[in-house]
């Protein structure tokens, strides 16, 4: 039929939708939604074999400009939603688009139980530190002080950190990267979309009209080689403009450190290699203080274990090869019954 698409020529327009796009003008989402649909045709998946969960809020309008299957459910409670869709048709590629406050307060349990599970899910999550779509007050990641409409005094919260919740978790994928690293975001989407089970991806996200510039002092082109560190399997952990320091571990404190590499500091065979199997690692990459250390970016964790969904369809074909296909009318009217 002439009518059918070739999966190997898809193009970005066949993710893009006819509406219009509503964001703030300047927000880091149409960033994120610009390099998904890049990456998408990519994949090889036609779009009606895919589909966008999202729950609450501005990351949450996400479905509308996919032109794909998309469900925006309720707050917190997206995945819910894209289990049961996994599990009732798994050969569909599932995506979710949530946000620090949609998934992490309301649906921090959801979430938390979706990536124990290793639901094969591909989960964004967008990290503006404030909820935008309510008008700016504080969420579970702004900063200890944070002063917002809700926290006029200052919030006297401990802010949760999304990779560190995500590696509690037992997710068997966590990574990092910025709305404004277009080719760094890219490559750590095909990353995710390769992967197994539930990928876990946090992408700091510019709210420029109510968090503006809660990422500039390490994201802007003038301070980033030497307040980030690219994470690479297999690679020493080295950052700096001319990658002059690296990441060691004190076999004494068992904590990381950095400091320089050359003459004056380490040999470069004692900085650190990234293993993106070891979760210890990963946990202490999250959790690197800034701006004492930089803020690590790419895949930090990333293992193959047994999915939820694959583990379902593998019970359910053995059940039905020792007991036969099965009856409903016969288990709804065997055991125990009683007439009113």
């Amino acid at each position: 039929m002439s009518n059918v698409i070739d999966p190997t020529r898809l193009t970005k327009k066949d993710f893009e939708t006819d509406q219009d796009v509503r964001w703030c003008p300047g927000c880091g989402d149409y960033s994120i939604l610009a390099n998904v649909q890049k990456v998408m045709p990519e994949l090889g998946i036609l779009p009606e074999n895919m589909v966008w969960v999202s729950g609450i809020g501005c990351s949450s309008r996400f479905p509308y400009y996919m032109n794909t299957y998309g469900f925006h459910t309720i707050h917190g409670r997206a995945p819910a939603f894209a289990t049961g869709i996994k599990i009732a048709n798994p050969e569909l590629s599932v995506w979710m688009a949530t946000g620090d406050g949609d998934g992490l307060s309301i649906g921090g349990n959801q979430l938390m139980h979706c990536l124990r599970r290793n639901v094969d899910i591909k989960i964004l999550l967008f990290n503006n530190r404030i909820y935008g779509l309510t008008k700016g007050q504080y969420s579970p990641t702004s900063e200890f002080g944070k002063v917002t409409k809700s926290t006029p005094y200052g919030s006297a919260d401990q802010p949760l950190d999304p990779a560190s919740f995500a590696l509690g978790a037992n997710a068997s994928f966590v990574a990092r990267s910025i709305d404004t690293e277009a080719a760094h975001l890219s490559d750590v989407l095909r990353r995710a979309a390769r992967h197994s089970g539930s990928a876990f991806l946090e992408i700091y996200q510019n709210c420029n009209v109510f968090n503006d510039g809660a990422f500039d002092s390490f994201r802007e082109k003038d301070v980033r080689a030497e307040r980030t560190i690219r994470v690479e399997h297999g690679k020493p952990l080295l950052f700096g403009a001319n990658n002059d320091k690296g990441l060691v571990l004190n076999t004494k404190t068992f904590a990381l450190e950095v400091r320089e590499v050359g003459p004056n500091g380490v040999k470069p065979e004692d900085v650190l290699v990234h293993d993106e199997t070891n979760p210890m690692l990963a946990y202490m990459l999250s959790k690197m203080p800034y701006p004492e250390f930089p803020v690590a970016l790419g895949v930090l964790f990333a293992v193959l274990k047994p999915t939820y969904d694959g583990t379902l369809r593998e019970q359910k074909a053995a059940a039905k090869a020792k007991a036969g296909k099965g009856d409903l009318q016969k288990l709804l009217r065997g055991g125990a019954t009683w007439e009113i």
